[in-house]
């Protein structure tokens, strides 16, 4: 059923495969907005944990984009897998580009797990812009011009939101389980009873048909899925990451950091942003840097290094915020996202810099 909200002309409807449309009222903005923004939610999440930043995006720029907040894998579906999520994610993704032939650009914003499932479905909906094979496409520098097409559609910006890229298996990762080692391998052993597969993949256990963990997999183009390929083609990556009381992703996972590498910071003085604390660009590393074999010593489990120095091949944006003076700072995973457009709104500057941001 289709609601309008005239004050704020921004239109919203649930779409044939249970998705929420977000787009401008104005029939000449609709007409206009080319931009497809796919926003995912977390685990055991809800196209609605994103309704406000989706809403933002339309009144800012209300001849630019089309949002859909994802359906697909709501709940319990989110302990099905990474990888179930991921296809059942580009399927939908498809079907939306079906129904809105005028597109012609793409972009994601993902919180949490999304991040991850949406780096899966991207390595499924990647097509190379010539005939090459994936093999003629890794014989090159992951960093060189986009090749490529995301279901079709021009890659624009990947954003992730306190999204846990290097698993949940490392010293820290899971703040909740205090970086105590004994409390984090009781956790990897029982995760799977708690968070099923997607649990598995995360804490690095899986072993589906003797293949390596799914992460591992995921910092390379794999069979048919061009994981690193697709990500490469996106004009911007941007990861944005929660420096502390995020009980949930840790911030060297969330940041595609090592320990050592985390930067220091200071309040932010900017009024516009004033939960944005740290900001760096980082270029692609050379094959030496991102030889994992260079970095042993860092406090590092050997396979969260490798998915580390992997994901380092391609340049990244790396934005720190940090809600140590908030009222709900022990909600930092939440308002990072604005999941409850009421409770949350403290975290409103986040989306207004992701926004400021955009590439359109």
């Amino acid at each position: 059923m289709e609601s309008r909200t005239v004050e704020t002309n921004v239109c919203s409807s649930e779409s044939l495969n249970g998705g929420q449309n977000v787009w401008s009222c104005s029939k000449s903005d609709d007409s206009s907005a080319d931009h497809l923004v796919v926003m995912v939610h977390g685990i055991l999440g809800s196209p609605m944990d994103w309704k406000f930043g989706a809403e933002q995006f339309v009144r800012m720029l209300p001849d630019k984009v089309f949002v859909h907040c994802s359906q697909r894998n709501t709940a319990k579906l989110t302990l099905d897998g990474i990888d179930v999520m991921g296809e059942r994610l580009a399927e939908e993704v498809l079907e939306v580009i079906k129904q809105k032939p005028n597109l012609c650009k793409i972009s994601f914003v993902a919180h949490s797990v999304g991040g991850v499932v949406s780096r899966f479905a991207i390595g499924r909906l990647f097509r190379p812009s010539t005939r090459k094979s994936s093999e003629n496409l890794l014989s090159k520098s992951f960093e060189e011009e986009s090749r490529g097409t995301i279901g079709g559609l021009e890659p624009m910006n990947f954003i992730t939101v306190a999204s846990p890229h290097l698993g949940s298996r490392g010293n820290k990762q899971v703040p909740f389980l205090f970086g105590l080692t004994a409390l984090e391998k009781v956790a990897g052993r029982v995760v799977y009873w708690i968070f099923g597969r997607t649990g598995q993949q995360l804490f690095l256990t899986d072993n589906d048909d003797g293949k390596p963990p799914l992460l591992k997999c995921m910092v390379e183009d794999y069979g048919e899925l061009c994981f690193m390929s697709a990500l490469s083609s996106f004009k911007r990556r941007v990861v944005y990451s929660n420096v502390g009381y995020d009980h949930i992703v840790g911030w060297r996972t969330s940041s595609i950091r090592r320990k050592s590498e985390l930067p220091e910071w200071e309040d932010t003085l900017n009024e516009k942003y004033p939960h944005i604390v740290y900001e760096e660009h980082c270029e692609a590393c050379d094959s030496k840097q991102c030889d994992p074999s260079e970095t042993k010593g860092d406090g590092f489990d050997e396979l969260e290094e490798e998915v580390v120095a992997g994901l380092s091949k391609l340049s990244w944006e790396k934005v720190d915020v940090s809600f140590h003076g908030s009222r709900l700072w022990f909600s930092a995973h939440m308002l990072i996202q604005v999941k409850d457009q009421f409770m949350h709104l403290e975290g409103t500057d986040v989306i207004q810099h992701v926004i400021d941001h955009f590439l359109v």
